[in-house]
């Protein structure tokens, strides 16, 4: 009976050894190897989580050499047979010879960290109160941490050394500015040890063999890794961006600990009440620059760029770091409740009812939504006696058709018009006709038209057709708004609102194509519908891109596309979920990135390219420009809606 498995790597002299041996797998290289060890013996070692039995060495010339269990060896259960299968006892001889070599203490030490013999080698050097672990096994997050808290009790420091790179190597490289590697190479019957270093400002790995380490106080040292610890550095606190921005008060009474650990040079701490976006006020730690003006406490600010929140493994509390402030005005301050006064609020009259509307007999009655104001839950600028500009109230009414979208709501125009009173009050047919064309301006593909959420006393605004003429939209002109075609198309675009703006959003379907036939469609034939008009613009989009080649380009707009692209995607990381259009400003992202990839001079068009893909293939640089800067201004104006 032979022995078919393929063992590479036994130890040396007895069933407890830890001296590694692998066997040449060539037969040449195999027969040099036994002439300069004629008299050794090889076991399945219990280090290598062997059997324990004695192993010889095979010769073949028609496949590769390797070792066999003599039969009278015990049943085996030896789980990993290959070259890297002792990697472990090659580590641990490479650091015992290195140690003898510098004349250093300490020991050396395999772990068996629950897969087996070879999870780990641990160096410990008593004298510097210092340990390195080789970690061979996989590990993740949670469990390197609890690890790592462990080996640290009684020490200074713990070095981690992976085998490749991965989350938790790029955690160290944040953490202390360096990364250590270690891999091994096969040199005839051994496993060369090489160690790799890798740096933040250097990003590439750099290898040394072990051989040429040094072992000091300070670890294991390569000529790459030695600058890096000589200057000390001490790891920056960990940032999380505060999406939205903050607003706070400071709090003189109260005073910064002065051995607060998120004390740097060249800023200054101190101590006041905070209200991230969206969240109630917290007591905190603000670092502010060095070579700004001190905020004052009778005032209430908010944050002027992005703002971070600091904080420290393992140390107790957070602080908020702010590069900028800006005062806010009475009213502004009264609203974020940390004013020290409030203004005096105006003598205000009772709101009207908001009236019904008229519901078609075929549909169940839809939710019509409260006035604006009651709806968000705070006084209306009507009430509070501040006039809307024409620019605030597009903003305004554009976000409360935004949250009644979801919800399936429709809105009321004179409710409307009461609660936020000017410029809407007394508005005429073309002054409205010309106000919704600048809340749906412009008419994208992908986002709804929300005026069909608005309704009149008798039914849908009779000046819809116009608006959607005026966007755009082809077929609409000349219908009347009750005609069944309108409906229709309205029913529809109510449905992609309520799918764009749900949270989590949904598919939103494709815009229905306006015909004059008064015949309504099921929702069946909708669906048809839908399904061949997708089919044929694909097939189209397919023949038109074939052989195709982006728009010519020069590197002058290559480069203003990649400025605005990145000032985009840094507003969209600070707004986050608070930019109601977020989907649409993506896909805009998107496609510029996709542009800019193809403008490339030699980049290769996909033979089937995506449906963004095409689009960005069709695009221009002056184009993606306007969608970009049309995102850039949507942010803004939310952004000031929230101060």
């Amino acid at each position: 009976m032979y022995d078919h498995r393929l063992v590479q790597t036994a130890v040396i002299g007895h069933k407890d050894s830890d001296l590694p041996v692998i066997l040449p797998m060539d037969a040449d290289e195999l027969d040099r190897w036994r002439k300069a060890n004629p008299s050794r013996s090889y076991w399945c070692g219990l280090q290598l989580g062997g059997c324990g039995g004695e192993l010889s060495d095979r010769r073949y010339t028609t496949k590769v050499c390797h070792f066999a269990h003599h039969l009278s060896a015990p049943v085996c259960h030896r789980k990993d047979n290959g070259e890297s299968s002792a990697d472990h006892l090659f580590i641990k001889r490479g650091l015992r010879s290195l140690l003898g070599k510098q004349g250093q203490r300490g020991t050396v030490e395999t772990r068996n960290l629950g897969s087996g013999p070879g999870d780990a080698v641990d160096l410990h050097l008593p004298a510097a109160r210092r340990k390195l672990r080789f970690q061979l096994s996989s590990l993740d997050y949670q469990s390197w941490r609890a690890a790592n808290l462990a080996l640290g009790d009684d020490l200074d420091e713990v070095d981690w050394l992976f085998g490749a790179d991965g989350p938790l190597t790029e955690e160290l490289l944040a953490r202390n500015g360096y990364s250590l590697r270690f891999r091994l190479d096969t040199v005839g019957g051994e496993r060369r040890i090489h160690i790799g270093s890798r740096t933040d400002d250097k990003p590439a790995v750099r290898w040394a063999s072990l051989e040429d380490c040094r072992i000091t106080q300070a670890g294991l040292l390569t000529s790459r890794t030695e600058s890096v610890r000589a200057s000390s550095r001490h790891p920056e606190p960990f940032a999380f961006p505060i999406e939205g921005g903050a607003v706070f008060a400071l709090s003189p009474e109260a005073s910064v600990p002065g051995d607060s650990p998120f004390a740097t040079e060249g800023r200054r701490l101190a101590v006041a009440d905070v209200r991230p976006l969206g969240s109630p006020v917290v007591r905190g730690v603000l670092s502010l620059p060095d070579d700004v003006e001190t905020p004052l406490a009778q005032y209430v600010y908010r944050t002027a760029g992005p703002a971070r929140l600091l904080v420290r493994d393992g140390a107790d509390g957070w602080a908020a770091h702010l590069d900028g402030f800006v005062r806010l005005d009475a009213n502004q301050a009264a609203r974020t409740g940390l004013a020290r006064a409030l203004p005096e609020q105006p003598e205000t009259k009772p709101v009207p009812a908001v009236r019904t509307t008229r519901q078609d007999p075929q549909r169940p009655p839809a939710p019509v939504m409260a006035p604006p104001a009651a709806a968000a839950g705070r006084p209306s600028q009507a009430r509070k006696g501040v006039t809307l500009t024409r620019d605030q109230a597009v903003v305004r009414v554009r976000e409360l058709l935004r949250r009644a979208a979801p919800q399936g709501r429709k809105l009321l125009w004179p409710a409307l018009a009461e609660q936020l009173g000017e410029p809407l009050v007394g508005m005429s047919e073309r002054d409205r006709i010309d106000f919704l064309v600048e809340v749906d301006s412009p008419l994208w593909d992908t986002k709804p038209v929300l005026s069909v959420l608005l309704r009149d006393d008798s039914g849908p605004l009779p000046c819809l057709p116009a608006v959607l003429e005026r966007l755009g939209v082809k077929g609409a002109g000349g219908l009347a708004a009750d005609s069944s075609a309108v409906r229709a198309w309205a029913a529809r675009e109510r449905e992609r609102a309520q799918a764009l703006y749900a949270k989590p959003p949904r598919p939103v379907p494709d815009r229905l194509p306006f015909t004059q036939s008064a015949r309504v469609l099921t929702k069946k034939q909708h669906r048809q519908v839908d399904a061949s008009i997708r089919s044929i613009r694909h097939h189209k989009a397919k023949d038109d891109l074939t052989g195709a080649k982006v728009r010519s380009s020069t590197a002058e707009e290559r480069q203003k596309v990649r400025e605005v692209s990145d000032r985009v995607e840094r507003k969209m990381a600070v707004l986050g979920d608070a930019f109601p259009t977020s989907k649409q400003a993506r896909r805009t992202l998107s496609r510029a990135r996709l542009w800019l990839k193809f403008a490339t001079p030699g980049a290769v068009i996909p033979p089937d390219p995506s449906k963004l893909a095409q689009q960005a293939l069709r695009a221009n640089s002056s184009d993606l420009l306007a969608e970009l800067s049309r995102t850039a201004q949507e942010m803004m104006e939310v952004r000031a809606r929230y101060w």
